[in-house]
């Protein structure tokens, strides 16, 4: 169980995960895409295990995840939901 200190934007970011990884998995249609969604799925809830992650990398993930089912209308809200965790760890600088 989590504890009092954790960063709500971990938790947050893991419970997004979690609902889009439950609805790709409930999701009776194949698509090509479909192992790519949920290998980086898996790897952002391990980001959010490990406590702090890396914007860049979860940025990286966002898009592989967003180009795999972004065509998938069952898991828009999902895909939004998890783009909005992301979104909290605020942007990477830019060159």
């Amino acid at each position: 169980m989590a504890g009092s200190d954790e960063d709500p934007r971990v938790a947050e970011l893991r419970t997004a995960v979690s609902r889009l990884r439950r609805e790709l998995a409930a999701l009776p249609s194949e698509f090509p895409d479909r192992a790519i969604a949920e290998d980086e799925l898996a790897a952002l809830a391990a980001m959010a295990s490990g406590g702090s992650p890396e914007t860049p990398r979860l940025r990286g993930s966002l898009l592989l995840i967003a180009g795999a089912i972004g065509s998938v209308g069952a898991l828009s809200q999902g895909l939004s939901d998890v783009r909005q965790a992301v979104d909290l760890f605020g942007r990477t600088p830019g060159p």
